[in-house]
């Protein structure tokens, strides 16, 4: 891994020039929700949506998403090709994401898409996907900053938040969600600044209650939303009604939030931010006939059908589904386990999954006489220093436990497999994971792969059923840690 745009740059004078209209993310965490928005909102209004975002979850193809459809294996192999090829005969040496993120921008400029929304990878100003050009950008935006990558990004928000508004653009407006730091602001207004663009701060969507026409499909209001999430029998937690406030529109849009938790007011904000962006700014407006085209019903339709796996994800997994390493099967293959899939994966991110929990388990009706509620872990993490396992691991595992009902916790510490394309990307040993643990909270029983022993996420999901079993009552299962064991348990 090296910062730089000096090679990405090189590579991208050799291949078909990049052209098309484009909304460039940063941002620590919630960018990748921002850009499902977005993205949604767009391909609903009827225009062809590239998005590129990383890393992948379960393949590199779904790295690269062209309306709506991670990109065909041939399509990609092809493009992949000729950028390497590239990269080869002109000895520029490009690293894994330059091209990856140059094969995305080749495939999107052959499909001809209408408009791009591009993630950034890393940082900001020294990222690859900031090599395209000043002309391309519509609106830059960030999400929510904190410390994570400081190896690369710096040891302080102020330096990181610097790094992330690198992509704002001169004459382009820059939309900034709302931040729990104030030095954030401070420094991504100091940038902007200087570069030339226009700072414009976004408003977390609202919630509200359900309004007359939709009450027959969820809860009566917001406080119900979690508390809809039934454990026996398994239904997933409703979406939020929330109501959206652009500029351009006279009344609030009310739509549904499918994607779960608080601080998906804030990316929703963000998006809605983007949006108003293309309507009224004067280097949008006439770009693209967005106009015509984003209407209040196409925005709340958009944002109802937003997807993105593996952020607060609720599955319902059948034990008949779990194929372990050597080829056998559970022992009770018609019970299911209710797991819920998050790739937090940093303190922060980890922090608002703890509250997301805390605010589940109080509210969540267990579905029978039960007073005692079993939540298993399954636990592994990136090696990322100078973050440790139990920066991110401490607040998770200390969620605030309710008085009336009696949380079993349970760990299960694995390491997930190879990543593909991301050699340099390690997991923390299981049994570094297992102390970290212990030391925490030392109540919490955990398992961990005997050694030598052949393991996958199917053998924790049994071994959390098997104590489910055990204890009696009923039970979550919460897969996080790193989005790398997220993919894992998707690949199962």
């Amino acid at each position: 891994m090296n910062l730089s745009l000096e090679r990405i740059q090189v590579l991208l004078s050799h291949l078909p020039q990049y052209s098309l209209p484009t909304i460039h993310i940063a941002g620590t965490n919630g960018k990748g929700s921002v850009s499902s928005f977005v993205a949604s909102i767009l391909q609903t209004s009827g225009f062809t949506v590239g998005r590129f975002n990383s890393p992948h979850l379960i393949s590199v193809l779904d790295s690269i998403i062209i309306n709506g459809e991670p990109v065909v294996l041939d399509l990609y192999n092809d493009a992949r090709r000729a950028v390497e090829d590239v990269d080869s005969q002109a000895n520029i040496g490009a690293t894994s994401f330059e091209l990856l993120t140059a094969t995305a921008l080749t495939l999107f400029e052959s499909a001809k898409l209408d408009i791009v929304v591009l993630e950034v990878g890393m940082g900001g100003r020294t990222d690859a996907t900031n090599a395209i050009s000043d002309d391309c950008v519509l609106v830059a935006a960030r999400a929510a900053v904190d410390l994570d990558h400081q190896k690369f990004l710096g040891d302080t928000l102020g330096a990181s938040a610097t790094q992330k508004a690198g992509i704002a653009r001169r004459g382009r407006p820059f939309v900034v969600g709302p931040q729990k730091h104030p030095d954030v602001v401070v420094a991504v207004r100091a940038v902007v600044e200087e570069v030339g663009a226009e700072l414009l701060c976004a408003h977390p969507a609202l919630s509200r209650t359900w309004d007359e026409d939709e009450a027959a499909d969820g809860p009566a209001d917001p406080a119900a939303v979690v508390s809809s999430l039934s454990l026996l029998p398994f239904h997933p937690a409703a979406a939020r009604p929330v109501a959206l406030s652009l500029s351009c529109f006279p009344r609030p849009i009310y739509t549904q939030l499918p994607l779960h938790g608080d601080h998906q007011l804030d990316n929703l904000g963000v998006a809605a931010g983007i949006i108003s962006s293309l309507l009224t700014h004067s280097s949008c407006v006439h770009r693209l006939p967005f106009r015509s085209k984003i209407t209040p019903s196409a925005i709340a339709a958009g944002v109802r059908s937003t997807t993105w796996a593996g952020r607060l994800s609720f599955h319902d997994v059948p034990l008949s589904k779990l194929r372990l390493p050597n080829g056998g099967t559970a022992e009770d293959p018609d019970e299911s386990l209710v797991v819920l899939v998050d790739g937090a994966h940093n303190p922060a991110s980890a922090s608002v999954l703890a509250s997301y929990i805390s605010h589940l388990v109080k509210s969540t009706p267990i579905g029978d006489d039960s007073e005692e509620l079993n939540l298993t872990f399954i636990l592994a993490l990136s090696h990322s220093p100078p973050k440790t396992p139990s920066q991110t691991l401490s607040p998770l595992l200390s969620f605030e436990r309710p008085r009336d009902v009696k949380i079993n916790v349970s760990a299960a510490a694995l390491e997930f497999t190879p990543v593909e394309g991301m050699p340099w990307v390690h997991p923390v040993p299981s049994s570094e994971i297992r102390e970290v643990i212990e030391d925490i909270d030392r109540d919490i029983n955990v398992w961990t792969p005997g050694k030598g022993e052949r393991v996958n996420v199917a053998n924790a999901l049994l071994w959390a059923h098997e104590e489910q079993r055990k204890r009696g009552g009923k039970g979550i299962v919460c897969v996080a840690g790193s989005l790398y064991i997220v993919g894992d348990f998707y690949r199962v």
